[in-house]
């Protein structure tokens, strides 16, 4: 039962006290990742398809970490900014799970970290 924290440093790196993920007995929990590019350090925030594309890239950076791809996921949490980008997000999010999608919850929160548009955290599971 150990737990194991995953820093990678090709995802944003956390904005506060947290792991940006951790492994522990085969489960993997992504910490909330928004769009972020760790490579310049900018918001790609023009617009919600290019926020969504940039988030998700962000987590899959984080499972191939972990040798896990979307497969592997089994929950995701996602907070909007605005539900009016519910569809736009909706077809994006799906071209990225082409198999079982998982489980999922979306909301709309009053704010978000650096005032961002979108943010998504999940959990996988080895051999899902």
């Amino acid at each position: 039962m150990s737990k194991k924290a995953i820093q990678i440093p090709n995802a944003p790196s956390p904005v506060g006290p947290y792991s940006q993920a951790i492994l522990m007995n085969g489960m993997y929990f992504v910490s909330g990742q928004i769009p972020l590019n760790p490579e310049t350090g900018q918001l790609e925030i023009a617009t919600i398809e290019g926020a969504t594309h940039r988030v998700l890239k962000n987590i899959e950076r984080l499972l191939e970490a972990a040798g896990m791809t979307f497969e592997n996921v089994v929950k995701c949490s996602i907070f909007l900014k605005d539900l009016n980008d519910f569809a736009k997000v909706n077809e994006i999010y799906a071209s990225y799970f082409q198999g079982i999608p998982p489980a999922r919850e979306t909301v709309q929160v009053a704010r978000l970290p650096l005032d961002v548009t979108i943010e998504i955290s999940c959990i996988a599971i080895e051999n899902a």
